[in-house]
């Protein structure tokens, strides 16, 4: 396996048969433990996210603007959601409600993250076109297409890794190529920023299938 650093060498991106060529660099985050391709070094803002079952996790957005171009991922932490969801039901059950009213829904949460990800994405003012399984390095997640009003185009995928909660997405105006570096760009790296691939599909909260080596 390869080591990758917080900035690796520039890439070329050719686009739609112009001679035009857009420098893009390979870009690693060590504190979400993902790596992606940026047309350059992208803005990072800590943010909370509000989960389909109401707790509220830590997170960051990388985002980069090129023009009419927007890049972003979005990384949202889930380590902590068991604990959070078990000390909220124990003080529901101090108060003597009925003990259906105080369910733990920490796996709910967990297993369903990318499900209420991808439901965020349709409630947009926008038309789905295109929504399928997908998966980055056997990683499974989704895929999505949108049209939005204003007649630009958002791909995105969702995927879960390792309790972390990724959501990738590219907008591009109306009749402009789809950001396929972009979004066809995301990785998963180990804390000693090692790329990861699995010889099998990954599935969040089940033991992992052996590396790659």
């Amino acid at each position: 396996m390869r080591l990758i650093p917080l900035i690796v060498a520039a890439l070329s991106l050719f686009i739609s048969g112009s001679c035009f060529a857009q420098e893009w660099i390979e870009y690693a985050s060590r504190a979400d433990l993902f790596t992606v391709n940026f047309p350059g070094e992208p803005k990072v803002q800590s943010i909370t996210y509000t989960t389909e079952y109401g707790i509220t996790l830590p997170g960051h957005v990388y985002s980069y603007e090129d023009g009419p171009n927007r890049y972003s991922v979005t990384a949202v932490d889930y380590a902590d959601a068991p604990k959070i969801h078990a000390e909220r039901s124990k003080k529901c059950q101090a108060t003597g409600a009925y003990p259906d009213v105080c369910t733990d829904h920490a796996q709910a949460d967990l297993r369903g993250a990318v499900v209420y990800a991808s439901w965020k994405f349709f409630q947009r003012d926008a038309k789905v076109t295109d929504y399928a399984v997908y998966n980055a390095d056997r990683v499974e997640g989704h895929r999505l297409q949108l049209t939005n009003a204003d007649g630009s185009r958002t791909f995105a995928v969702i995927h879960m890794h390792e309790n972390r909660l990724y959501m990738v997405e590219g907008t591009v105006p109306k009749g402009a190529p789809q950001p396929a570096l972009f979004q066809q760009s995301l990785g998963f790296i180990d804390k000693e920023g090692k790329r990861i691939r699995y010889n099998s599909v990954y599935s969040n909260g089940y033991p992992p299938p052996p590396r790659q080596r």
